[in-house]
């Protein structure tokens, strides 16, 4: 009985040492979710848990209750995301398009806690975030298929937004008609030019007419207005959920690995980023002088950072000149990449760091520029 008492006298110190512990820990992770939402960032991120779960194990000593400890060690993480997203609920996520838009998909799996906010352009959206009426914004940076998307690049290059993440989302896109009709009766397809031009090979062998809209979840809401049995939809299979209309035909688009990558972009930037995933983007113009351009990306390769894209785009307010996009692995932040920076400057009209980030995958299916 002695032995019994004196157990759970110490269980009592203990507990009341963890709950102090637990009360520290919470306000530390109140701190990390006011960083995230002011710089744009998901509440979940999988290699930190990862890294922790693994560092957290070594801790415990006694083998014989070590395998109960990932489980401890899980619940209090799912506390402390719990605790996050009701911090942040009210995050406001800017996007272009309407309920349903792929780009909408994106945003309600970047961020399930947040409160998707739809602007009918990229720049309105952008512009949003910029004049603080919105968090941060999701908008699509390139398609594997169609390639970069340029209003958006040109919205990094002129605008004051930071990029702090970017996330993979793959297309597949299906044939929508209204409830009843089928692929023999379809002698129209309406879309987003992005999504008619994935699917351009489809749409010539059944001898389709094409009709661009705004983004896929618009022109599947317009087949639903219409009613109209000849009249089909290029979109995703939420959006015919969504509208209640019928999947005619799956996966159309011609790559099958087709992939958007889409930005997140807020206020503030992120530096706070391990240095054995990070990704930055620098943006540049190079000085009229022969081999600037060269030069300048020797300069990037000199320092050890591996260029993984190199775009150009056109300048708006000089004819024939053009703004240079690098995307690169590594830290730009320490000593090496402050060096770098101050090298590549020297042959540079014009340079910024748009944002550092680590690319995540998001496995659920999503939409084109749309």
């Amino acid at each position: 009985m002695e032995k019994l008492i004196e157990a759970r006298s110490k269980i009592n110190e203990i507990d009341k040492e963890m709950a102090r512990l637990f009360e520290e820990r919470m306000h530390a992770a109140k701190l990390i979710a006011e960083y995230k939402k002011e710089h744009g960032l998901p509440i979940y991120d999988a290699a930190r848990e990862q890294t922790l779960m693994e560092r957290n194990k070594g801790y415990i000593r006694d083998y014989e209750i070590s395998a109960y400890y990932p489980r401890f060690l899980s619940d209090m993480l799912a506390i402390s995301k719990q605790y996050q997203e009701r911090l942040i609920s009210g995050a406001k996520i800017a996007y272009c398009g309407i309920e349903g838009a792929f780009a909408n998909i994106a945003v309600t799996k970047i961020f399930p806690y947040g409160s998707a906010i739809a602007y009918p352009d990229f720049r309105a959206a952008y512009e949003a975030v910029e004049n603080g009426d919105c968090d941060c914004c999701v908008l699509p940076i390139e398609n594997s298929y169609a390639g970069e998307v340029g209003q958006v690049m040109d919205l990094m290059f002129y605008g004051s937004l930071y990029v702090n993440g970017i996330y993979k989302l793959r297309i597949a896109h299906h044939l929508l008609g209204v409830p009843g009709t089928s692929v023999k009766n379809i002698k129209t397809v309406v879309s987003h030019p992005q999504a008619l031009a994935q699917c351009a090979g489809y749409i010539r062998r059944k001898g389709l007419e094409k009709q661009e809209y705004s983004n896929t979840a618009a022109a599947a809401k317009a087949v639903k207005d219409m009613n109209d049995p000849s009249v089909a939809a290029i979109a995703s299979a939420e959006t015919a959920r969504l509208y209640g209309l019928e999947i005619l035909d799956h996966d159309i688009n011609e790559s099958a690995v087709n992939t958007t990558r889409f930005a997140v972009f807020s206020r503030a930037e992120n530096r706070r980023l391990s240095t054995t995933d990070g990704n930055f983007i620098l943006m540049f113009t190079v000085r009229n002088e022969v081999g600037a351009l060269a030069q300048a990306l020797n300069v990037l390769g000199s320092y050890g950072f591996n260029m993984r894209a190199l775009k150009s785009r056109p300048m708006k307010d000089l004819a024939w000149q053009y703004y240079f996009y690098i995307e690169a692995e590594g830290d730009e932040t320490g000593r090496n990449g402050s060096d770098m920076l101050r090298h590549i400057a020297l042959h540079c009209d014009r340079l910024k760091v748009v944002g550092h980030y680590s690319e995540e995958i998001l496995l659920e299916d999503g939409e084109s520029h749309g």
